[in-house]
C-alpha cells in the first residue's frame, strides 16, 4: 500500500466543503503547518523572549519594536497565532493518521496471496526453477524454511489444467508501516503536550474566569484577586525570586501586558545559595539548599536544587534557573568632578535608590543613584597578543587551517582568564528622567602594559558596549594619587608654580632669557590640558574641549601642517614635563614624600596623562567607587506543573520509533508460484516461480534475493 498525500474525499456537501476538507486532512497540508511552526521556533530561539519592552526599542527602534510586538514575536511560543498553528497542526494530522491508519491495518493482515501467475513476470526480482518434487511437498517444505527465517507465510492451493498448484506468500518488515502511524502520532502528542503545558490554560482563565493582567506596581500581598491564579491551576511555567534566609509561595507570570501571580501549595526557604568555580574563575556549579514548607501538612523537606537536577513536590517540578542580588548592602565612596574635589560616603541597596545633590553646574540639581547590581566575581579575557587586524605577510595558511580543524576544543584564540574582583553597577539619573549606566571595578585591574588601572564604565543604553575610563593606581592602590593631581590641574594658582619649577629645571642657568619663553609655552600647554566644559551637569551631551584634544586642536589651527610632528613632540614633552612637576607639588601640599623618578612613576604618569584628557568627558559630575559590600545571594527558580511532559515524552519515544521504522526497515513481500512441469507424466516435478517485492530498491534487497534463490531453488549466478 502507499501512503496517499491526499486527504478526505467527501461524497456530500458543498464544493467549497468538500475541498476545505480535503486540504485540512491531506498531509501536504501538515507539512507545510510544520514548516511553519519551525521557521516560528526558529525566530524564538534567535530573538530573546519575554525581555523588557525598552531592550527591543533600543535594539531595533521604535517602529520595528512595535511592528515585532504586534505580531507577539518576543513571546512566540505563547503567541495566540502559535497556538492556532498547533491546534490546527493537531487537527491535520489526525485527520492524516484516521484516513490512512485503516488502510494500512488492512495491508498489515493481507498477503495478496491471490496474485497472478503473469503478473510475477513484471517484478524486477524473479527467477525461475524446476524442482524434483511434488508441488504440494515443495510448497509445505518452502513455507516451512520461510517462516523458520522469520517471514510470515500463507499457503493456498489452486486448481489448474495440469493439476493442483500452491501459492506461497510470505512477508517481512511490515513493522515499518507501523513507523508511520507511529512518526504521525509523535506529532500530535508533541503538539498536545505544548498546548498543555502553554498558555492555553491560562488564557482559558483570563478568558472565562475573569482574571486579567496586573501592570501596576507595589507589594505582592497587596495585588487584587483578579490577578492571582489558584495553586489548584493545571498547568503553569513561572519564576519565584526568592533570596538567602527569606521564603515565598508565590511565583510570577510574564504576560504580555503584565504579570499574574501564581499561588504555590507550598512556599520556599532559601537557605544557601552555592557558587563553584574551576580554577579559571569559570562557574562549575549553580545549586541551592532549601527547605519546602508544605502548607497543607506543615512538613519541612529539606532538599538541593541544581541545574539540570530539579526538585519535585506536589507534581510541581522546581527548576534552578539563574541567580540574582538578593538586596546586597553596598558603600560607595563618591568624588565629585568639581573644582573642590569633595567626596562623601553613600550607602545603598541592590534594587534601590539614593538622592543626591549635583553642585558642578551652575546651579545645584538633584540626581538620582539607582544601584543596581553587585558582581562579586568577574572573569575576564585578559589575553593580551589579539589582533584587531592582519599583516598579510605573516598569515600563515596551514596554521590558520590547523587552528580551525580537528578536535572540538580547539581554539585559535589564546584566553587568559582572570578574575578582577567585585563590580558595582549603577544609574545616575537627573530631574527630567534621563539616565546612564555605569559599571565600576572595585579593585586596580592589570591591564598587561605594566600599570594597574581602575576601570569606570559608561553606557548610553543596555543595546551599546561599556566603554572604560582608565584612571591609574599608585602605589597604595588607590586612586588618590591620581584624583590629588587632578584637583591640582585645576588650580590656576599650582599650574602657574608647575610652570615656573619646570622652565627653571629644564633651562640652562647659563641661559636665563630663555626661562620666560619656556614658560609662556609651558603655561599655554598646561591651560589648554586643563580647559574645562561650561557645564558638568550629568544631561550634557557635548563634550569639553580639553586634554590632549585640546592640543590638537591648538596645533592644526597655529602651526603649519609640516612643522605640526615637531611642534607635537614639543609640545607633549612640555606638557608630560609640567604635569610631573605639578604632581610634586601637589604631594608637597599634601605633606607627602616627592615621587621617585624610576620606570613606576614614568608609567604611572603616562597613564595618567590619558586618563586626565579623557576626563573632562565623562559624562557624569561624581565617581562612585565600591569601598565595601555586604552580599546577599537570591536564587530564581522556575517553577512549573507540566502534565503535558508525560505526553511529550511518549510522544519523543514514538517518534524515534517510528523514523528508525522508516528509515531502517524495509519492508519486503515474498511470492513463490508452485506448479506441476507439463511434460511429467507422474507430476513428480514442479516449476517454481519466486519474485520479491520491496519498498526500496536498496543494494540489501539485490543480496537478499540472490540469498532466497540460492536457499529456495537453489540457484546461483
Amino acid at each position: 500500500m502507499t501512503v496517499s498525500t491526499q486527504g478526505l474525499e467527501l461524497k456530500s456537501g458543498s464544493r467549497a466543503w468538500r475541498a476545505s476538507v480535503e486540504l485540512l486532512s491531506s498531509m501536504r497540508f501538515s507539512i507545510s503547518l510544520l514548516t511553519v511552526i519551525c521557521i516560528a521556533s526558529v525566530i524564538g530561539t534567535v530573538l530573546k523572549q519575554h525581555e523588557p519592552l525598552g531592550n527591543y526599542i533600543n535594539q531595533f527602534g521604535p517602529f520595528w519594536a512595535e511592528l515585532f510586538g504586534t505580531f507577539s514575536l518576543y513571546n512566540v511560543y505563547s503567541a495566540w497565532w502559535f497556538m492556532v498553528i498547533l491546534g490546527f497542526l493537531v487537527l491535520s494530522t489526525s485527520l492524516c493518521i484516521a484516513r490512512n491508519t485503516p488502510k494500512i491495518l488492512v495491508d498489515l493482515r493481507s498477503f495478496k496471496e491471490n496474485i497472478r501467475e503473469q503478473s510475477l513476470q513484471a517484478f524486477g526480482h524473479r527467477a525461475t526453477a524446476e524442482l524434483q518434487e511434488p508441488a504440494a511437498q515443495a510448497a509445505h517444505r518452502l513455507g516451512s524454511l520461510l517462516a523458520n527465517s522469520g517471514w510470515k507465510v500463507k499457503l493456498q492451493e489452486r486448481s489448474t489444467s495440469h493439476g493442483p498448484a500452491w501459492m506461497i506468500a510470505a512477508k517481512a518488515g511490515s513493522v515499518n508501516k507501523i513507523g508511520y502511524i507511529a512518526a504521525h502520532s509523535a506529532i500530535v502528542l508533541v503538539c498536545l503536550g505544548g498546548l498543555l503545558d502553554g498558555d492555553l490554560m491560562v488564557r482559558a482563565q483570563m478568558l472565562f474566569n475573569g482574571k486579567s493582567a496586573f501592570a501596576g506596581g507595589g507589594l505582592m500581598a497587596d495585588v487584587a484577586p483578579e490577578h492571582r491564579l489558584s495553586d489548584r491551576n493545571p498547568t503553569f511555567r513561572g519564576n519565584l525570586l526568592v533570596a538567602e534566609g527569606a521564603q515565598s509561595a508565590t511565583a510570577i507570570l510574564n504576560q504580555p501586558d503584565g504579570i499574574l501571580l501564581q499561588e504555590l501549595p507550598f512556599s520556599i526557604e532559601l537557605k544557601k545559595f552555592i557558587v563553584e568555580y574551576y580554577s579559571t574563575g569559570m562557574p562549575k556549579l549553580f545549586a541551592s539548599d532549601i527547605v519546602i514548607h508544605d502548607k497543607e501538612t506543615g512538613e519541612k523537606i529539606n532538599t538541593r536544587v541544581e541545574v539540570n537536577h530539579p526538585a519535585s513536590h506536589r507534581g510541581i517540578e522546581i527548576y534552578q534557573s539563574s541567580f540574582d542580588d538578593g538586596g546586597s548592602t553596598v558603600k560607595l565612596q563618591a568624588l565629585s568632578l568639581s573644582d573642590s574635589g569633595t567626596s562623601f560616603d553613600l550607602q545603598g541597596v541592590i534594587g534601590g535608590s539614593a538622592q543626591i545633590q549635583n553642585t558642578a553646574g551652575s546651579q545645584a540639581q538633584a540626581l538620582t543613584v539607582e544601584f543596581t547590581g553587585l558582581r562579586v566575581i568577574n572573569v575576564e579575557n585578559m589575553a593580551g597578543d589579539s589582533l584587531s587586524g592582519a599583516d598579510t605577510r605573516t598569515v600563515d595558511l596551514r596554521q590558520a587551517l590547523q587552528a580551525r580543524m580537528g578536535a572540538a576544543n580547539k581554539t585559535h584564540e589564546n584566553k587568559a582568564l582572570r578574575n578582577v574582583g567585585p563590580s558595582v553597577s549603577y544609574k545616575l539619573r537627573d530631574a527630567a528622567g534621563q539616565a546612564r549606566e555605569f559599571n565600576n571595578y572595585m579593585l586596580p585591574v592589570d591591564m598587561g602594559d605594566g600599570a594597574a588601572v581602575f576601570l569606570l564604565g559608561m553606557r548610553e543604553n543596555p543595546a551599546q558596549r561599556f566603554q572604560y575610563l582608565r584612571i591609574p593606581a599608585d602605589a597604595k592602590d588607590s586612586m588618590d594619587e591620581f584624583w590629588r593631581l587632578w584637583r591640582a590641574l585645576q588650580n590656576p594658582r599650582l599650574r602657574a608654580q608647575a610652570v615656573e619649577r619646570y622652565a627653571r629645571q629644564a633651562v640652562d642657568p647659563k641661559q636665563p632669557e630663555l626661562v620666560a619663553a619656556l614658560s609662556a609655552s609651558a603655561g599655554r600647554a598646561l591651560n589648554l590640558f586643563a580647559a574645562r566644559p561650561k557645564s558638568a551637569d550629568v544631561s550634557s551631551a557635548l563634550p569639553a574641549v580639553a586634554g590632549l584634544q585640546a592640543v590638537s586642536d591648538f596645533l592644526e589651527a597655529n602651526v603649519p601642517e609640516s612643522e605640526r610632528a615637531k611642534a607635537g613632540e614639543v609640545f607633549i614633552r612640555i606638557l608630560n614635563g609640567t604635569l610631573f612637576e605639578l604632581a610634586q607639588i601637589a604631594r608637597d601640599k599634601a605633606g607627602l614624600q616627592p615621587m621617585a623618578a624610576d620606570a613606576h612613576t614614568q608609567a604611572f604618569m603616562t597613564q595618567a596623562v590619558l586618563a586626565l584628557s579623557d576626563v573632562p568627558l565623562y559624562p557624569a559630575p561624581l565617581v562612585l567607587q565600591l569601598a565595601d559590600f555586604t552580599q546577599v545571594q537570591a536564587s530564581v527558580f522556575q517553577v512549573a506543573r507540566a502534565p503535558g511532559k508525560l505526553v511529550v515524552y511518549l510522544g519523543c519515544a514514538l517518534l524515534i520509533f517510528g523514523v528508525f521504522a522508516m528509515l531502517y526497515i524495509r519492508e519486503r513481500r515474498l511470492w513463490v508460484w508452485l506448479s506441476p512441469t507439463p511434460n511429467d507424466s507422474h507430476a513428480i516435478a514442479t516449476t517454481a516461480t519466486v519474485a520479491l517485492s520491496t519498498n526500496r530498491k536498496t543494494m540489501d534487497g539485490d543480496r537478499e534475493f540472490e540469498h532466497l534463490k540460492l536457499r529456495l531453488l537453489g540457484l546461483k549466478d
